[in-house]
């Protein structure tokens, strides 16, 4: 099999690896979705949303930081029972090489959290950067101006625009700044989809190995570090909760100062330990309850703002017929005008009488009216009817 549907075993599925790797994104998206909502009547919340990668960066720096120091997993792992093991090789003379795995080190819970939220926020700033760059050259080139894009010739034989002799000191400084941060965007902007594309390619070929079960790591990071996800088993998760327990202890047991000092320090200790223990599935609870709340307000007000579909009306009455027009024959496939079978049936609009299309034209044509109900009509308001026969 090249992947275990059923679970079984300490490997994590490439579906679970797959899940636990998106969920930051998800989570992301939905994040700011629900903060650009909320702006619309706390414009406050515009302040987070122009700092969107800062904010999200320290929120995720926090929950990876609590998530690797007390259960060895990411954020995402820990929600999908999922714990990060230290790989470390050992040589035996007899039968060669034996892999051994053991708890994270001091070292690795570090450079996850950079591998976690520091590379993925300096990729997010490169990315905006890349895409701006891009736009700018995209509207120089709509408009007709000179073309300064993120070409090779152009970062590497920029010139300098000429400063007038009246200018200050200041101002020279400012312009350099200016040229030099250019420049560094021009750079990154040519250097960005290399970087993207090797990324992106590194990360699909670990993950086709992964799924054919040819190597035991998800992403060239978790090698790097020397770590292997795997399966938390239930003497694991009670180990976690005791050691969690013994770390809150110690450091209750640091607290200093007078009595009604440790009791305000303990008291917001546990309040930040709730918080933190909750975080992960406060954090989708509430992104779910809150697309669950707007889902059934829109669905309520698409109801009450949409348009009230009344029933057709009835047809009106059939006209009677005239005591002076010419009578109805008993046969109602036979013309009134001439009492014989309809040849090219044609029907009087005004009234709704059928008659043969040249006995009607020619009554019309002189009288103005139905030959039935005495009604005005014209031959404009004569109108053929075709059927299959």
């Amino acid at each position: 099999m090249l992947f275990q549907v059923g679970g079984d075993g300490t490997r994590p599925t490439f579906f679970e690896m797959a899940a636990a790797q998106q969920l930051p994104a998800s989570l992301r998206a939905a994040l700011t979705y629900s903060l650009g909502v909320f702006a619309l009547r706390r414009t406050f919340l515009h302040k987070i949303l122009d700092y969107e990668d800062e904010f999200y960066a320290a929120l995720m720096l926090i929950l990876e930081g609590h998530s690797l120091r007390t259960t060895d997993a990411s954020f995402a792992e820990s929600l999908y029972g999922l714990r990060r093991k230290s790989v470390r090789l050992r040589l035996r003379k007899d039968s060669g090489e034996e892999v051994k795995h053991s708890g994270l080190e001091k070292r690795q819970r570090i450079l996850s959290v950079v591998f976690l939220v520091v590379l993925p926020y300096f990729k997010s700033k490169l990315h905006a950067i890349y895409n701006k760059e891009r736009e700018a050259r995209l509207r120089e080139s709509l408009w007709g101006m000179e073309d300064q894009g993120f070409d090779e010739v152009d970062f590497f034989a920029g010139e300098e625009p000429v400063v007038s002799g009246g200018d200050s000191g200041n101002n020279q400084e400012l312009s350099v700044r200016v040229q030099l941060a250019t420049k560094i965007k021009k750079f990154i902007a040519l250097c960005y989809p290399w970087i993207h594309a090797s990324s992106e390619g590194l990360s699909f070929s670990y993950q086709l190995l992964y799924l054919l079960d040819a190597t035991g790591f998800y992403s060239l990071g978790l090698q790097a570090l020397g770590i292997q996800v795997c399966r938390a088993t239930g003497q694991e998760l009670m180990d976690t909760s005791s050691r969690i327990s013994k770390i809150r202890n110690h450091e209750r047991e640091r607290l200093r100062g007078p009595p009604w000092l440790k009791t305000v320090q303990g008291a917001l200790l546990t309040c930040s330990y709730a918080v933190l223990d909750y975080a992960q599935t406060g954090l989708i609870a509430a992104v779910f309850i809150f697309k669950m709340m707007e889902w059934w307000y829109q669905s309520a007000e698409e109801r009450l703002t949409a348009p009230t579909v009344y029933p057709p009306p009835p047809p009106p009455p059939a006209p009677k017929v005239a005591t002076d027009g010419i009578p109805l024959p008993p046969d109602r496939s036979l013309c009134a005008l001439c009492l014989q079978k309809r040849a090219n049936p044609s029907v009087v609009t005004v009234s709704g009488f059928v008659f043969c299309y040249a006995c009607v034209f020619k009554y019309v044509t002189k009288y103005n009216r139905c030959p039935v109900t005495m009604i005005p009509a014209s031959v404009d308001q004569i109108r053929r009817l075709f059927h299959d026969t």
